[in-house]
């Protein structure tokens, strides 16, 4: 299928790998030059040269940690005029509510709401003179099935949640489409590190926490970074111009909710 954004320029945050890189390479495949970005320098310039070289597209590389006012600064003066934004950040840690006093909160927020919602603001002024342009934020399924060790991610992401749900009908008239990808149990670090949460509260192997998680799953595994990358560059694409605000879930049939 041809997606209509060949030539498109796009910021993909946190892309170096997992979610992010499937993502980044999706949007590459669609002839998309992009703008990566990731703290590890050596795994993101690895990236970079992978996805130029496979895909024949630009890739300009920012090593700087998004969640910061000065990483974003970097960022935004080398993406320049950009038509999609992909906006992404590992999550905070697993605990207990007792575990958190106001801080933890605040470095998720900045982390998780205020650093996506920074780039938005941004990046949309141009997309709205320009008549063009697509955000896809990635969420978490914890935004419409709340995981009671993930309160401090609950709760950030639930907040940028509200503000795209007004943002995205007040720029959809000047041709920027804003939606959210939910995703639930992804074959990344990040389910390294949550499997590995999960083994030492239970007293369990990592082996055995990973697989009683994936037996909580329809389709009985962890998804596939790349399927969710496509999901990400048909939101980016000119197929997608009558969604606006939706929260798309990805979860294998995890949850089920209908509505």
């Amino acid at each position: 299928m041809d997606l209509g954004i060949k030539g498109k320029r796009a910021v993909v945050c946190a892309s170096s790998k997992g979610l992010g890189r499937g993502c980044a390479e999706a949007l590459a495949e669609a002839g998309v030059d992009l703008v990566l970005n990731a703290r590890g320098a050596e795994t993101l310039e690895a990236t970079a040269k992978h996805i130029a070289d496979t895909y024949g597209v630009k890739v300009t590389t920012v090593a700087a940690d998004i969640t910061t006012e000065a990483g974003r600064a970097e960022v935004l003066k080398a993406a320049g005029a950009v038509d999609i934004l992909v906006n992404n950040a590992g999550g905070p840690p697993p605990g207990h509510w007792s575990d958190w006093d106001r801080e933890d909160f605040i470095k998720a927020l900045d982390a998780n709401m205020l650093a996506p919602i920074a780039m938005m603001q941004a990046l949309m002024p141009g997309m709205i003179e320009r008549g063009w342009g697509r955000i896809v934020n990635i969420t978490s399924q914890s935004v419409r099935a709340p995981i009671a060790q993930l309160g401090l991610s609950n709760s950030a992401r639930a907040g940028l949640t509200g503000f795209v749900a007004g943002t995205s009908r007040q720029v959809a008239p000047k041709g920027v489409l804003i939606n959210n990808l939910l995703p639930g149990m992804h074959d990344t670090d990040r389910m390294v590190a949550l499997d590995k949460a999960a083994s030492e509260s239970s007293g369990i192997s990592v082996e055995e926490a990973s697989k009683q998680r994936r037996g909580n799953i329809p389709v009985g595994h962890y998804g596939d970074p790349g399927d969710f990358g496509a999901m990400c560059a048909f939101l980016c694409s000119e197929k997608a111009r009558f969604i606006v605000g939706q929260n798309i879930m990805l979860d294998g049939g995890q949850n089920n909710i209908t509505i």
